[in-house]
Parts: structure tokens; C-alpha cells; sequence
């Protein structure tokens, strides 16, 4: 029986082999590597996939699509939203000091399971997602671009990421109103330092209010922390560099633990 797509799980099927194939190269999977796979739907990427690494995890929330899934052999089905599993624990479980997480991600909650997938980045080796075109480009733009923004610097302190691919609409079944795009991101093995919920306030606040200066916004808030320090204020948020925030933020732990 052909499988339905279903809006409220954001579902779009791809259904290009040569895109397929584009996206396996990119990935390069290899033999007893522990790969995971977010969304594989109805296991376009999934069957390449689990023929050269011998075996992989799939999280699926549509119960059908699980139940499908289950008939493929090699296949360890985790039935549920991925916004709840805890990839530590799943790396446990498989065995593995590091896992390689790929998928094509649901559009409508790219950004959450990106933020989710940050809090196990420790136990993560790489990560190779399918999203709107337009994430992608915000995520890997550098400053002083129009893209360039809050995902842009969440994601930049902790990965060195890459668009890889692109992927047109026709490329899948039904096909989505927007541009595709594959991104490869490879978390930094030794990161900077830093109070993640503090950057992502810090951050929020900067990119509040994009078109003024950073003098009404970040200056306001680091003025009520006590900082004292050299930052130019007479910018706008997206013309500053992500290292600059990252050193703005550690100066602000600095005051809280002398406070």
C-alpha cells in the first residue's frame, strides 16, 4: 500500500536517485561505522545507507512508517519524536564512543532538533542533514551577511559546517514550495569554552533587534551585568564576529563568578 505523506509530520519524500547517491557520497559511510538516521520515511536513504554500514538506528515517529521499517533486517526502529531521545544514552546502548547522525530533517522543526542534537554533541562524530535551503544558508553565513544571524552563531561556536548539495524541490514526493540543501556539520574537537545558555541569551539579545546599532540591545545588557570591557557597541549585531561573542560571553562568566 503507498504511504501517504502527512502535513503534520512536515513529510516530503525524496525520490531522486541521483540525489540520493549524491547525498550517500557526501556521507561516505563506512562498513561497522554506528550510524543513526533521523526521519527515513519510507527508507530512500536508508537502504544505500544500511548496505555499507551493516547495520543502523532509525528514529521514526509515524507509527506505519515504524511498523515498515521494522521489516527491513539491520534495522534498529526507535518509534518516537527525536526531540525526545537522548543520543548519549542511544550511544551507549550501540556500543559506540561516537555515532555519525544523518536524515532528512521535518522543516518545520529543523531548527528545535538541531538545538536538541547540541546538548549530545560530545558523543557526536558528524552530522549530515537534509533542510530548507534557506537554514542551511543561515547557518553557515559569515558576518556582515544578511543571513548571517542567532542559528549562524549557535551553531558555528561548536561545528565547522558546509552546504554540500543541492536539492530542488522536484527531487521529492510531494515536492516541498522551498529550495533544498545537504549540510555537513563536524562538531570542533576542542570547542571554545562557554556558558551555552548564557551565549544563547546573550545572542538573543544582540539579534533583537537586527537594524540598530548594538548600543540600545547587547550595550543595555551588558551594562546591567557589570561588564567593563573593550566591545564596540557602535556595530549591528550581524557585523559581529562569532569569536567576538564567544569572548563577550566568557568575560561575562568571569564577572558572575568574581560577583
Amino acid at each position: 500500500m503507498k504511504h501517504i505523506a502527512r502535513k503534520r509530520f512536515g513529510q516530503h519524500f525524496l525520490a531522486d536517485a541521483g540525489i540520493i547517491d549524491g547525498i550517500v557520497r557526501e556521507i561516505d559511510p563506512r562498513a561497522g561505522q554506528a550510524m543513526v538516521e533521523i526521519g527515513p520515511g519510507l527508507a530512500a536513504l536508508t537502504q544505500p545507507l544500511v548496505e555499507r554500514v551493516g547495520a543502523l538506528a532509525v528514529i521514526e515517529l509515524d507509527r506505519d512508517l515504524a511498523a515498515r521499517l521494522r521489516q527491513h533486517q539491520h534495522l534498529d526502529v526507535v518509534e518516537a519524536d527525536v526531540l525526545t531521545v537522548d543520543f548519549t544514552a542511544l550511544a551507549d546502548r550501540m556500543g559506540a564512543p561516537k555515532l555519525r547522525v544523518v536524515g532528512n530533517l521535518p522543516y518545520n522543526i529543523s531548527s528545535p532538533i538541531l538545538f536538541h542534537l547540541l546538548r549530545h554533541v560530545a558523543r557526536i562524530e558528524d552530522q549530515h542533514f537534509m533542510l530548507q535551503k534557506e537554514v542551511v544558508d543561515r547557518m553557515v553565513a559569515a558576518p556582515a551577511t544578511a543571513d548571517y544571524g542567532r542559528l549562524s552563531v549557535m551553531l558555528q561556536w561548536r561545528y565547522a559546517m558546509e552546504s554540500v548539495l543541492f536539492v530542488p524541490p522536484e527531487s521529492f514526493d510531494p515536492p516541498p514550495r522551498v529550495d533544498s540543501a545537504v549540510v555537513r556539520m563536524i562538531p570542533y574537537a576542542q570547542p571554545a569554552a562557554v556558558n551555552e545558555k548564557l551565549l544563547s541569551e546573550l545572542v538573543q539579545v544582540a539579534f533583537s533587534q537586527r537594524r540598530k546599532i548594538l548600543r540600545h540591545t547587547l550595550g543595555k545588557w551588558l551594562q546591567e551585568k557589570g561588564f567593563t570591557g573593550t566591545f564596540d557597541v557602535q556595530r549591528r549585531a550581524e557585523e559581529v564576529p562569532v569569536a567576538e561573542y564567544l569572548s563577550v560571553c566568557a568575560a561575562v562568566v568571569s564577572l558572575s563568578a568574581g560577583a
